[in-house]
């Protein structure tokens, strides 16, 4: 019989064999012959894990006790990983010894779990480190670009995108040439909102998936699903639905290998068409699509959006008390307050379950009260704003905002601080100052944002700093001018291609400090590239046009000239619908119809009126009356006769 363990040594030296059933059972039978054998042991867990086979290799791990498991440091996390355990996958990791945590396999695992596990900033720079290494494998290269690129569009679906280099954050035409980097770039672009040429990298995706010859038929289909279905969106977001569902007709649900893509695409299929669809089918269809469990879990902003899906097919299916209830809980289990988007759109959805989606002042009347329990509601007091600038009444709106701002200024923590001049809200104060016109609060909210992010290395909100910047360049004031400098010198270290943060910093130094903006002074655009396109000799015979200011000198508006008196229009001569050429139309026909001879009123009662009124009728008998004194005379209706031959009978007594 032969030596179990010389024929697993045997099969370890065949550089060609790719049958791990194999592999593993050699590795059974050489630690059933030695269960000490730490090679044979450390075979069959590797062999397990080339099998998918994650818990039975843990398990395994457990049974070779501590030598072995100090031996697998980097399978046993591995394992863990690959079974959605994140935090012991990491622990596990920094048991390395000091030489395995500098290998290139130990930088590889390390930035995966960082990246399942949401620290994309951390994945990305393990990246950087080993793509400015050298020492690695033969097409290591390409896979570090591609991993790189996905950490990267990660980055920018969570708002973090002003973390990444210059140079890594517009795509180019290198990203073109394998279907996998044209793909992440396209995700790229996506996150960035940046939807048409998106679709240009994810066409070139799939053709570039579709031509190549080192896949089979089976690989390829399996990598052009992920494609489709993201192009499919980007149509949708492009306003071509109908073409995003032809290409959802393509898209087999069952044959998308993973399933948290099978779960959006699900989701994306029953968003397209969705108006007009009855809610509670289309709930059925959700409720069939994928469940998720272990490894196979989303992303948090896509967790979120499928979430809000939910919610809003909820609201059509009018399950308000629902809805309320579970997203009240959420609510008041979170930090509060907090700048979360996922919690401040949960405030919204509970404020339409509240008031069962009315709007207008009926919302309103509603809502308010919901703010008194609840002050700290950021999505409650943004649907409160909205309703109030629907209604034409900005005047509260911005009340409601200023006292929520100073509630937060008065706060020590720092959690209140990051709320009070979140870059949201930030803008919808600088909004509504700007719609009443109050200049000077507009510079005092973003001066006070800019100093507090000024002080935040990392998260430090580039597009608030730059308009904070510019607004508060415009300023006479020499504190402003000076905080708008602090502001650029920022953006500028940051961001040296940023021609806005550059500009800025030259006009805010220009007449104090003229060494510090020399070094800027060549990446500006020249004056004369400028005014190329200017004729200056035409603009001076031209001249100057000047803007009449007179003012009236009184509150009463002037009077107009005489205005022009409006041809007089001829109308069409209208006939009555009964009328008859060559017939005599009647005399009387302008008179009241009781004035007419032809009128014959109804009843007893009006014919004795029309007697007394009209023509024939009794005459009624006058007489005249000398009054006394020679005071003149005056008429009296004289009484109707009396038949004197009947008297009126006494009663008896």
């Amino acid at each position: 019989m032969a030596n179990p363990a010389a024929t697993l040594t045997s099969l370890l030296r065949s550089t060609t064999i790719q049958d791990h059933d194999e592999i593993l059972k050699a590795a059974n039978a050489a630690i059933k012959a030695s269960k000490k054998d730490i090679n044979a042991q450390r075979t069959r867990v590797v062999a397990l894990l080339k099998l998918d086979r994650f818990d039975d290799a843990l398990r395994a791990i457990a049974e070779g006790g501590d030598i072995l498991e100090s031996e697998c440091v980097l399978e046993k996390s591995y394992a863990l990983y690959k079974s959605g355990q994140l935090q012991d996958a990491e622990k596990t990791l920094d048991t390395a010894p000091p030489p395995s945590k500098t290998s290139r396999a130990f930088g590889h695992l390390s930035a995966q779990i960082a990246y399942r596990a949401e620290k994309f900033s951390d994945a990305a720079d393990t990246y950087r480190h080993l793509s400015q290494t050298s020492g690695g494998l033969s097409g290591e290269e390409n896979d570090l670009k591609i991993n790189l690129l996905a950490t990267n569009a990660q980055l920018e679906w969570n708002g973090r995108g002003h973390l990444l280099p210059d140079q890594e954050r517009q795509p180019s035409r290198d990203h073109l040439e394998a279907f996998e980097t044209a793909y992440n770039a396209a995700c790229t672009c996506i996150a960035r909102r940046d939807f048409s040429r998106a679709s240009v990298f994810l066409k070139r995706a799939q053709n570039l998936c579709e031509a190549s010859e080192d896949l089979s038929d089976d690989e390829k289909r399996a990598e052009l699903l992920p494609i489709m279905v993201q192009h499919a969106y980007v149509l949708t977001k492009l306003g071509k639905g109908d073409e995003a569902a032809a290409l959802h007709k393509g898209i087999v649900l069952s044959e998308i290998p993973e399933a948290p893509t099978r779960a959006v695409a699900q989701n994306n299929q029953t968003a397209i068409g969705a108006a007009g669809r009855n809610p509670f089918l289309t709930q059925r269809v959700l409720d069939s699509t994928t469940k998720l469990s272990g490894s196979d879990k989303l992303f948090e902003y896509q967790a979120s959006v499928l979430k809000r899906n939910r919610y809003a097919l909820d609201l059509q299916a009018q399950k308000f008390n629902g809805i309320e209830s579970s997203t009240t809980k959420t609510i008041l289990s979170s930090t509060s307050p907090t700048a979360s988007e996922e919690i401040a759109g949960l405030g919204v959805i509970n404020a339409a379950a509240h008031t069962h989606l009315r709007t207008g002042a009926e919302a309103l009347r509603e809502i308010l009260p919901l703010l008194e329990k609840r002050p700290s509601d950021v999505g409650l007091l943004l649907t409160i704003i909205q309703l109030y600038i629907q209604t034409n009444n900005p005047g509260p709106a911005l009340n409601l905002l200023e006292t929520f701002l100073r509630r937060l200024e008065t706060a020590s923590t720092p959690d209140h601080e990051d709320v009070r001049f979140a870059p949201g809200l930030v803008a919808i104060a600088v909004a509504l100052y700007r719609h009443q016109g109050r200049q000077n609060s507009i510079r005092t909210e973003l001066a006070k944002a800019s100093t507090y992010w000024r002080s935040k290395s990392e998260d430090s909100a580039a597009s608030l700093l730059r308009e904070a910047g510019v607004e508060l360049l415009r300023s006479s004031n020499r504190e402003d001018i000076a905080s708008a400098g602090e502001t650029f010198e920022q953006l500028v270290a940051n961001s040296q291609n940023d021609p806005v943060a550059t500009a800025g910093l030259v006009a805010s130094f220009a007449n104090d400090d003229y060494a510090k903006i020399e070094p800027y002074l060549q990446s500006l655009t020249p004056v004369e590239r400028l005014i190329a396109g200017a004729d200056a000799q035409q603009l001076v015979k031209a001249g100057v046009a000047s803007i009449s200011t007179s003012t009236p000198t009184s509150k009463k508006r002037s009077a107009e000239g005489e205005p022009e008196k409006a041809a007089k229009r001829r109308h069409k001569t209208r006939l009555p619908q009964n009328y008859e050429e060559g017939k005599q139309p009647d005399p009387e026909r302008w008179l009241p119809l009781r004035d007419r001879s032809t009128y014959r009123p109804k009843g007893k009662k009006g014919r004795k009126r029309a007697q007394e009124v009209t023509q024939g009728g009794v005459v009624k008998e006058e007489e005249t009356l000398e009054l006394v004194g020679g005071a003149g005379a005056v008429k009296v209706e004289k009484a109707p006769g009396v038949q004197g031959g009947k008297k009126k009978k006494k009663g008896k007594k």
